[in-house]
């Protein structure tokens, strides 16, 4: 627990860590389908990685500054290295009993049976060797660890590897180590084998070698072979500068970016102690980077495990749902133009996004199209909508932003397409990434030119969009229009509002602008009401919660009375419940088939509420570091939909967990709410229900 002044705040990395532990509970829940279930431990998985590859490098890098000479020193307290490293052994460790003694059992229960550090049986056996000969053995390269050629040994980031303990014919009862690399980038983690009478039987890839390494080493003896994998770290050195190619510079830090530091070296606990010690020194790695595992790692390939029932043994589709507004005419223009409308995903369907921008393209009568893409589907169909209008001579300018983690070798590649099409590429501005997530479009109608707005809490990502929850507004507000001009205007170039003498923001909010002084005053706004005896209180959603400023405002409107309601999915650095600071806060964490992503504020006002969304986390990144977007909603149907989706949410009592504070290591804790005498309420299940009712499916 960090002090800030008079107030105290939870560890944003603890916080995570608690995050993913509410992900593999779902691998525990029983009430999960089996193959939804491998799929949140593969999520665990996978969050695991990206953690060790993104936050681990700036904890070593933090606690190992003199806590005199930074800022920091609250967030990253000496013993958090040790905090962090038992807490991620825990939870590996109850990821191993999970998989162990629920998951395989039930799979063996449903006829399908995983070898998992079981011999093949001798009715396999053949078929083993076969596709190890047929198809494994080519991609195999086995190297004998030596002196010699340790500086050209480099394990590949996130790859996986055995050491192979090995005693040559003539050693003399010494022994010698080898590097044999398990090639799951070019083969499937899992092979298929013939049934067994009713048995399906499926095997890692790493099981396949392991059967066959006298086929590797013929003339050793082999005393074992023992999984590792390391991690390295992602971020990128990206000078942000006036001058220069950005897209260039991303390019060439993404070649260096997996031959970054290691953060992590996960190792089979089954590694005799002395092998370990080889692996350390000749990889050159200190103690605090070697981390004790399974048998078997990169078990987020577990997503990709092969499901014999074909359909069965995972969540029943939900069918997208049809928006009769979006239905009454043939003109998505039409429809917008005679009322806004609101879209609540994957509950709505996305396709009514694609005709947006698909109907832009060809509409003799749109001029100009503007969009913001973060992140962008890797068969982008609304990257080839813009292609398409360029083609047929509609100006269109696209904000790329090149910096999106992970990202950015799929940005680089739409950016060179859409800019030979004839698209105005913007990219990267510097020390600023462009996270909104708007687009706008011009229409002549008549003599006048009509401004279509997009205002959404979530990517331009048609494959994103199937399991992100977000909600999308589509307006024809000319207010709305007028702000989003004068945001493109900016971030092609680079000059405020307020130098052409225009009002800055009246409606939207964005940060580097009014975000945070809007949302302040909306708070304090809250906490007078309370003063004043009236009602206050406060809703917010979002994924992430991290800036102290901002918490401390919530903590100063606890105090005064605000009753504050908060919807946080991921890191959560505010302490509910801490009496004399956040007694009046309660902190909800949902996690089910869907990723919630969707950001939405709410403020009683004294009755007269005032609704907002977009795509701003309270994160420091996000309010200083980034171009966020938030909008107000101003009708009052859609206004009374975000209110009876909150509510649902809020009354969850399967799906989501409260917060709690651990006042002595500053970690979240997820505690179930408790359901006691109540019907059983999952929000998603809810709202997709109450978003068919509405639209009358």
């Amino acid at each position: 627990m960090a002090a800030d002044n008079k107030y105290v705040f939870l560890n944003r990395d603890l916080s995570w860590l608690s995050f993913n532990h509410r992900v593999l509970s779902e691998a525990a829940d029983a009430s999960v389908p089996l193959y939804s279930r491998i799929s949140f431990l593969s999520i665990f998985s996978s969050n695991l990685d990206e953690f060790f590859r993104v936050r681990m490098p700036s904890i070593f890098a933090f606690t190992s500054i003199d806590a005199k000479k930074t800022s920091l020193r609250d967030e990253y307290p000496k013993e958090l290295v040790g905090q962090v490293q038992s807490l991620v052994l825990q939870h590996q460790e109850e990821f191993g009993r999970i998989l162990r003694e629920q998951i395989l059992p039930e799979l063996q229960r449903n006829n399908i049976c995983l070898y998992y550090g079981d011999p093949v049986r001798t009715e396999h056996a053949e078929t083993v060797r076969e596709y190890f000969l047929s198809k494994v053995l080519s991609f195999l390269q086995p190297l004998i660890l030596q002196k010699e050629n340790q500086s050209q040994v480099f394990l590949e980031n996130n790859a996986l590897y055995f050491i192979v303990d090995l005693e040559a014919p003539d050693a003399g009862g010494k022994h010698s180590y080898a590097l044999l690399n398990i090639p799951s980038f070019n083969l499937p983690r899992f092979a298929e084998l013939p049934m067994l009478g009713d048995d399906h039987y499926l095997v890692f890839l790493d099981d396949v070698i392991r059967e066959n390494l006298e086929e590797v080493f013929p003339a050793y003896k082999i005393h074992g072979a023992y999984s590792v994998k390391l991690t390295r770290d992602a971020e990128m050195s990206v000078e942000d500068e006036f001058t220069g190619d950005i897209a260039e510079k991303i390019e060439k830090q993404l070649e260096k970016r997996d031959a970054g530091h290691a953060t992590r070296l996960l190792f089979d606990k089954a590694m005799p102690a002395e092998v370990r010690e080889f692996v350390k020194q000749y990889f050159l790695l200190r103690e605090e980077e070697m981390a004790e595992g399974g048998r078997y790692h990169n078990m987020k390939d577990l997503g990709g495990l092969p499901n014999p029932k074909k359909g069965k043994l995972t969540y029943g589709p939900w069918p997208s749902v049809s928006h009769p507004g979006f239905d009454t005419h043939r003109s998505i223009f039409q429809t917008i133009t005679e009322k806004e409308r609101m879209l609540h995903l994957p509950y709505h369907s996305y396709n009514y996004i694609l005709r947006f921008f698909n109907e832009a393209a060809i509409d003799p009568n749109v001029k100009e199209i503007y969009v913001t893409l973060y992140r962008v589907a890797a068969d982008s169909h609304i990257v080839n909508a813009l292609i398409s209008a360029a083609r047929n001579g509609k100006k269109v300018t696209v904000f790329v932003e090149l910096k999106a983690r992970f990202d950015e070798a799929n940005n680089l590649k739409w950016s060179k397409k859409m800019k030979l099409a004839g698209v105005r590429i913007i990219n990267s501005i510097p020390r600023l990434k462009v996270h909104a997530k708007v687009a706008l479009i011009k229409r002549m109608e008549g003599k006048e030119m009509r401004n279509y707005s997009f205002l959404a809490t979530g990517n331009f990502n048609e494959a994103t969009g199937r399991f992100y929850t977000d909600h999308v507004m589509f307006t024809a507000n000319p207010e709305f229009g007028t702000e989003l001009g004068w945001l493109f205007d900016y971030l092609q170039s680079r000059i405020q509002p307020t130098e052409y003498g225009k009002i800055p923001f009246k409606h939207l909010l964005v940060s580097q602008f009014n975000l945070i002084k809007r949302f302040s005053q909306l708070i304090d706004r809250e906490i007078d009401n309370a003063k004043a005896g009236k009602p206050a209180s406060i809703i917010i959603k979002v994924n992430n919660l991290q800036e102290r400023g901002m918490i401390a405002k919530l903590y100063k409107a606890s105090r005064a009375g605000v009753k504050v309601h908060m919807l946080v999915r991921s890191i959560c650095a505010l302490a509910p419940g801490v009496p004399g600071q956040s007694e009046n806060i309660t902190v909800y964490r949902i996690i089910d088939r869907y990723l919630e992503h969707a950001r939405v504020f709410v403020f009683h006002n004294n009755g007269e509420p005032e609704y907002y969304m977009g795509s701003a986390d309270w994160m420091n990144r996000n309010l200083h570091s980034r171009i966020e977007v938030c909008f107000p909603i101003y009708d009052q149907s859609q206004c009374r939909e975000i209110d009876d989706i909150l509510r649902l949410q809020l009354t969850d009592n399967q799906k989501a967990v409260l917060i709690s504070s651990d006042v002595i290591t500053g970690a979240a804790h997820n505690l179930r709410v408790l359901s006691s005498g109540l019907e059983p309420q999952a929000a998603q299940q809810s709202i997709y229900e109450y978003v068919k009712n509405k639209c009358g499916s």
